[in-house]
């Protein structure tokens, strides 16, 4: 699944070529994604000016002068800019035209979504609940650690809750843990004030180092201009069970915890 790294370096990657074009067309060739695409979208959005593309949490947020079309990748979506005149393929199911060049959603699972609101957008449901952005200054050890007094939830569940910090996803999660020498599954609500400063500072550098790398490679994630991300070259632990930790040499290991793969040493997290 596209987490933030990723989530971000499509933003990155798609806003200079369509931030302040105007819209000439939308093709809605999948109605059904994991929401329905609201049907009005080509007359709400032909000829509106994009304004800016920003993102919240996983969710791209295209503004326009009349309200904001919100995009999510779902486990297997990404985005493209290409020729307009592009024949699409099987799994692709939404295009926003600007002129000669169109924004094109290819989501083979149909997880994503494509929804509008002229609401607010901090306000819609899928966004008002969420926690912070890890690598603004709202984010902090002293967050962390007032948040996760008297839980007992393991600390890797706790900082995959969207509610808690959002786009902390499971291959973020274990390398982060892994810098910060915590074991997955070691309750929250166990942590030091120094300890919690150290796991919200390896969160911030994980997903900074990830982001500059342009996201991980996995499966069938691209950036936008079609190239994998290379920050798996960089994975300390996720998907290396029995291979040596590079901080001591035993073997890395895994345990299924919250139905998601955890893999940690032994002896450098506690």
């Amino acid at each position: 699944m596209p987490e933030l790294p990723e989530v971000e370096t499509t933003r990155r990657g798609i806003q200079p070529h369509i931030q302040g074009e105007r819209v000439t067309g939308v093709v809605i060739r999948q109605p059904r994604l994991r929401w329905p695409v609201p049907p009005e979208l080509p007359d709400l959005l032909r000829r509106r000016k994009l304004k800016s593309i920003d993102r919240r949490g996983k969710y791209l947020l295209l503004s326009f002068s009349n309200g904001t079309l919100l995009l999510h990748l779902g486990m297997s979506g990404s985005l493209h800019i290409l020729p307009a005149n592009t024949a699409a393929g099987r799994h692709d199911h939404f295009d926003l035209v600007f002129g000669k060049r169109c924004l094109r959603l290819h989501d083979p699972r149909r997880f994503g979504a494509v929804l509008w609101t002229d609401q607010p957008v901090e306000e819609h449901p899928l966004l008002a609940k969420l926690g912070p952005e890890p690598l603004s200054p709202d984010f902090s050890g002293d967050y962390l650690y007032r948040l996760s007094r008297g839980r007992k939830v393991a600390v890797k569940q706790f900082i995959m809750n969207g509610h808690v910090v959002v786009g902390v996803g499971n291959i973020y999660a274990n390398e982060a843990l892994y810098r910060a020498g915590i074991l997955p599954t070691r309750r929250c609500g166990s942590l030091s004030r120094k300890r919690c400063e150290r796991l919200a500072q390896a969160i911030r550098e994980i997903l900074s180092t990830a982001i500059e790398a342009g996201g991980t490679t996995l499966q069938d994630f691209v950036q936008a201009d079609g190239q994998p991300g290379y920050f798996a070259q960089e994975l300390q632990v996720y998907g290396r069970q029995g291979e040596a930790c590079p901080g001591c040499g035993r073997p890395v290991r895994q345990k299924t915890l919250g139905q998601r793969s955890s893999y940690y040493c032994s002896y450098c997290q506690h």
